[in-house]
């Protein structure tokens, strides 16, 4: 493996994809330390420390700590997300966008564009929220903003887009000079920030005496053995093979060879569980808003996140969205349509219409063990810190968003690394084996 990581820095263009990349990320964790004018951080780390299971410690998760520190990064990543997904959903009920999506590149640059119209739209949009929400923050006789009024409104909401909007140039760039997904690397980075002060924790519980090395060495196996079950629920795929027939386009014969459509175990990714976390943490920050007593009591009860009300209907939620956005994700009548136009054809199943229900039939089934495998996955941290004295620092990588997005990205990240040595007769990190292309003296 070290040989394999020397090997990285031989390749000229990727040490510098990567050297980009991490100065990237230099610059991200630099602005993540900018706050906005007039804030009062104590006051607004006080009141967040209280919302760790409602929308707001939700979006603060995405926004890599941001929104807490109310910094000039505090709206994050997440209009960008939104603008996507709206795009996204917008291309299956709306005949314009699903034209955009099938006119191959020109499409995805004008779907691009009006991406970055819809972040900056949305980012205004949430830009004035957090302002009213930070001027409307009292604990006791201290504010969070120290002179609320028009100029505060107006100088936060310029700062928060122009801030989100450089996180989205930041993404950009590393896709287009970095190595990885950009976006998704930004994300990675600010759930993996919260990693260290875990560890910290931990270390403090040990040297206190509180926890002892046999515990730590169980809770690590446990890691271990969830991060291998994430990585195999997100690697894991059927097959199903395709065979394309012969034919003859002018003087050359095309066709004849045999390929495969991956259907993968969550074809949905992490969406299930940010969808299901929006609403369920619904009634605990409309909880935050009501008198005390009576509705406001039994909000706060019901929806905890230790509660076996909230942990059965948020596993019903991911099941159910899993269903939903794989749906929306993948469409076999297109999918049979252009395999059909293509002449390729399941071996044993007719093209077009029977095809279609074929995939739909193979899709559906292998949906419901990846769905209820992920509503475990995502309901794992929560039983960690409810039957063990685990902190909720250490448990969210136990499981959940943080982890699933995590590992996610790390997979994609290495896959491309990977791609970068094998074109150069490198061994790619994730295969074993001697360096390639090395002439034997």
């Amino acid at each position: 493996m070290l040989e394999k990581l020397q090997n990285i820095f031989k390749i000229p263009e990727l040490r510098k994809r990567i050297i980009f990349t991490l100065s990237i990320f230099i610059i991200y964790r630099i602005g993540g330390h900018i706050p906005v004018p007039g804030i009062d951080a104590g006051v607004l780390g006080t009141f967040f420390e209280q919302q760790a299971n409602t929308l707001f410690g939700l979006y603060d998760l995405f926004a890599g700590g941001n929104l807490s520190r109310a910094t000039i990064f505090a709206l994050g990543i997440m209009p960008y997300i939104s603008a996507s997904i709206i795009i996204q959903l917008l291309a299956t009920v709306v005949p314009y966008f699903h034209r955009l999506q099938q006119q191959g590149d020109e499409g995805r640059k004008k779907i691009t564009q009006l991406t970055r119209y819809g972040t900056v739209g949305i980012s205004i949009m949430q830009a004035v929220g957090v302002s009213a929400f930070l001027a409307g923050i009292q604990i006791g006789t201290q504010k969070v903003v120290i002179a609320p009024g028009i100029p505060f409104y107006l100088l936060t909401m310029i700062t928060l887009t122009a801030g989100t909007i450089f996180i989205m140039w930041l993404g950009e760039q590393i896709d287009e000079r970095g190595i990885g997904n950009g976006i998704s690397l930004i994300i990675f980075v600010g759930i993996i920030d919260r990693f260290p002060y875990a560890f910290l924790d931990e270390y403090q519980l040990l040297r206190q005496g509180i926890r002892s090395i046999m515990m730590e060495l169980v809770l690590l196996a446990v890691m271990v053995l969830t991060v291998m079950a994430v990585v195999l629920l997100t690697q894991g795929q059927r097959r199903i093979t395709v065979q394309y027939t012969k034919r003859v386009v002018g003087r050359k014969m095309y066709g004849g060879q045999s390929t495969h459509i991956p259907l993968r175990i969550n074809t949905a990714g992490v969406m299930p569980i940010i969808f299901a976390q929006t609403i369920m943490f619904f009634p605990q920050t409309v909880s935050t808003f009501l008198p005390a007593g009576g509705l406001q009591d039994w909000l706060s009860t019901a929806f905890r996140m230790d509660s076996w009300i909230y942990i059965i209907f948020y596993s019903l939620l991911i099941i159910f969205f899993t269903y939903f956005y794989t749906a929306i994700a993948f469409n076999p009548v297109d999918v049979a349509t252009n395999l059909k136009k293509y002449g390729g054809m399941i071996p044993g199943v007719k093209p077009g219409k029977k095809t279609a229900e074929f995939l739909d039939n193979i899709l559906t089934r292998i949906t419901l063990p990846g769905s209820v495998a992920l509503a475990f996955i995502a309901v794992f941290p929560t039983l960690i810190s409810k039957y063990t004295n685990v902190g909720y620092n250490l448990s969210s990588f136990y499981g959940g968003t943080s982890l699933l997005i995590v590992v996610g990205v790390a997979l994609d990240t290495l896959q491309q690394v990977d791609s970068h040595l094998l074109m150069r007769h490198y061994d790619g990190l994730m295969k074993s084996g001697r360096l390639r292309g090395r002439r034997r003296m």
